[in-house]
């Protein structure tokens, strides 16, 4: 039995299809193929780390006149866990500075993006209520829904905008948010001291984000108990949405800063079994935001209800946390 059908026959066994199998290996799909096909032979660290997944000898696998046996698999010990990881990503000081570097630039853009998606309704919902004022502040109805739609949209692109030079500018680092990675000699002392160095302005900034978004609500508070006017409540939602814009700018961009510290040492949401998970619920996540996206868009459009529409996100995140307990109870049962 040659080595490209006792491989085939381990990852059927496994229950695992080419692309799993690769993702645990660190290398393509196509990779995979080519070893199943005889068309290549995996290398010997490869070679081993087939070894620890199946939990076979190099003998077995290498020795054609070896067969694979069933008892000899069930009486062979489960592979380790971190064996169904990638291979750690070395990262040098250079590299690292590099990135912390990239991410201090760019979680600006990243923050101003969220808050002008916030921020976009803002014009729409003032003209909209000066359309509808008898006070002397009257203006053509058509007029304020055009110019309130044109910058709501405005607002958007420009958002999309930074969203997509964010993306590009952090492309290098996409498989770090989802690999084990391992610092050089000496990097991850540099890293701690300079994640101590921002913790004191991290938690400033994170106590006058959450203050802002808790006290967003005060204006439309007041506005709805004392004004007879309805321009100081409509004023007043308008104010509540620059509000959070400003608390979701800071939180957003003071996050963004310190995971990058937390990607590099591998805590928080970037620990080794944290992104075995992420890498396991990659598909449910597409569907699931995809899903809140639409239900996002399509609430607001057909209500124009944009100063309410946006508690859909902060909702949505809390459930996807219940998401994600759910599959991680379920791995465990299986």
């Amino acid at each position: 039995m040659i080595l490209a059908d006792k491989i085939i026959e381990l990852r059927k066994r496994s229950g695992w299809s080419q692309e799993e199998l690769a993702g645990r290996l660190g290398v393509s799909r196509q990779a995979v193929s080519k070893w199943e096909s005889a068309a290549s032979i995996p290398d010997l660290d490869k070679i081993l780390k087939l070894s620890q997944l199946f939990g076979v000898s190099t003998d077995t696998l290498l020795k054609d006149e070896l067969d694979l046996s069933a008892p000899a698999l069930d009486q062979a010990p489960p592979p380790a866990e971190d064996t169904l990881d990638p291979p750690p990503r070395q990262i040098s000081l250079e590299a690292a500075n590099a990135y912390l570097d990239t991410v201090r630039a760019q979680a600006g853009k990243l923050a101003l993006g969220v808050a002008l998606c916030i921020l976009s309704p803002v014009v729409l919902i003032l003209l909209g209520g000066l359309s509808d004022h008898e006070g002397g502040y009257r203006i053509p109805e058509n007029l304020a829904g055009g110019v309130g739609t044109t910058v709501l949209f405005l607002l958007v692109a420009g958002a999309v905008t930074l969203f997509i030079l964010y993306g590009r500018k952090m492309e290098p680092y996409e498989t770090w948010e989802r690999d084990p990675v391992e610092l050089a000699y000496g990097v991850t002392g540099v890293v701690e001291k300079a994640k101590a160095q921002y913790e004191g302005r991290h938690t400033l900034l994170l106590v006058a984000g959450v203050a802002l978004c808790i006290l967003s609500v005060v204006p439309l508070m007041l506005a709805a108990a004392v004004a007879e006017d309805g321009m100081i409540l409509i004023a007043a939602v308008d104010l509540l949405l620059l509000l959070v814009a400003a608390g979701v700018y800071l939180l957003v961009k003071t996050c963004t800063r310190f995971g990058a510290f937390q990607l590099l040492l591998e805590q928080g949401d970037y620990t080794r079994s944290k992104k075995r998970e992420e890498r396991q619920n990659d598909a449910i996540s597409t569907i699931y935001w995809c899903a809140v996206t639409a239900v996002y868009l399509a609430w607001s459009f057909l209500t124009m209800n944009w100063h309410i529409t946006w508690v859909v996100w902060p909702v949505a995140g809390v459930l996807y946390g219940v998401v994600e307990a759910i599959l991680a109870l379920r791995r465990r049962k299986n």
